[in-house]
């Protein structure tokens, strides 16, 4: 994302972090845990690899998510999202309330389409405490996008 100089507003300032529409659901995305390329890539339909992983790009220059690279048998890549990261949960639980607020989506029309709640919703049970990254087992032969 192409930063211009800000204003020395918080606000503005925040929102050169998390301005476009992929950020916060990549945030989603990542809330409960490290995932995939492959795997964001999936459950953002219908963003682009290319959007992703430039987006992933930026995120990580502005030290919300880190990079992890898995040199097993095929290497693949996760995402994590860091402590300054992890900031942006409580602005997503607001976004969620406010769509909810504005009726901008149902849960129910998720859980209908997709069989399942996304990470955010309130009807998704969260973990106890943060996952570990997974370590895929030996026969993973999934394609691995950078």
């Amino acid at each position: 994302m192409r930063r211009r100089e800000g204003d020395g507003c918080p606000v503005s300032g925040a929102l050169q972090v998390i301005g476009d529409k992929w950020t916060m659901l990549i945030v989603r995305e990542l809330a409960r845990g490290a995932r995939r390329t492959t795997e964001l890539i999936e459950r953002l339909h219908p963003i682009s690899s290319r959007t992703l992983v430039d987006r992933m790009r930026d995120m990580e220059a502005d030290a919300l998510v880190e990079r992890r690279e898995w040199n097993e048998s095929p290497p693949h890549v996760e995402y994590v999202l860091t402590g300054r990261g992890r900031l942006l949960l409580p602005l997503l639980d607001t976004l969620r309330e406010l769509g909810q607020a504005l009726d901008c989506n149902d849960c129910e029309d998720r859980k209908t389409q997709l069989g399942s709640y996304c990470d955010a919703c309130p009807h998704t049970e969260r973990p106890a405490a943060a996952p570990q990254p997974s370590r895929r087992s030996q026969a993973d032969d999934s394609i691995v996008l950078l």
